[in-house]
């Protein structure tokens, strides 16, 4: 995978103007942009007028990935080596979600910590990793308080 992300550049580069080519890269590229974790939370669809559409099954997921839209756009375009996208739009569907082989596993009625506002991106892939839903909670509980406990002390106790 990671050789043909390397070469999405060159791709990209030798196809010239062409949409199709520019769509199926930023596909391709996102499950290495995001991690395979998010990936099964987050199916792109298609690009249109530099907006990448991406379907969720839940609101859930879509407020946690809208915040991170910004580090999502920098790492999906580092990959494609020109910023092809300049927007995500997070859609939930949860009937194409399906069709497109995204993960359905409750999460859609999941509880996330409080103030999740702001659950880093290797949190969620970390924890959409883990299969049981009381551990995955305790863990994202855990992981939140133990980063807003090391935000909070003084740069000089870190």
């Amino acid at each position: 995978m990671d050789s043909l992300i390397k070469s999405l550049p060159a791709i990209l580069a030798a196809s010239g103007p062409s949409d199709e080519v520019a769509e199926a890269a930023c596909i391709a590229a996102w499950k290495y942009t995001v991690g395979a974790a998010l990936s099964d939370r987050a199916r792109p669809v298609r690009l249109r007028n530099q907006t990448l559409d991406v379907v969720v099954e839940d609101n859930i997921w879509r407020r946690q990935l809208d915040q991170m839209r910004d580090q999502f756009l920098f790492r999906l375009n580092s990959a494609l080596g020109q910023p092809l996208v300049k927007d995500i739009e997070f859609r939930v569907d949860a009937e194409s979600f399906r069709k497109l082989g995204g993960r359905n596993d409750g999460l859609q009625n999941e509880k996330l910590p409080a103030n999740n506002a702001a659950i880093p991106i290797e949190l969620l892939s970390a924890a959409a990793g883990i299969e049981d839903p009381g551990l995955r909670r305790a863990f994202l509980g855990a992981a939140v308080s133990c980063v807003n406990r090391l935000e909070q002390k003084p740069k000089t106790e870190i």
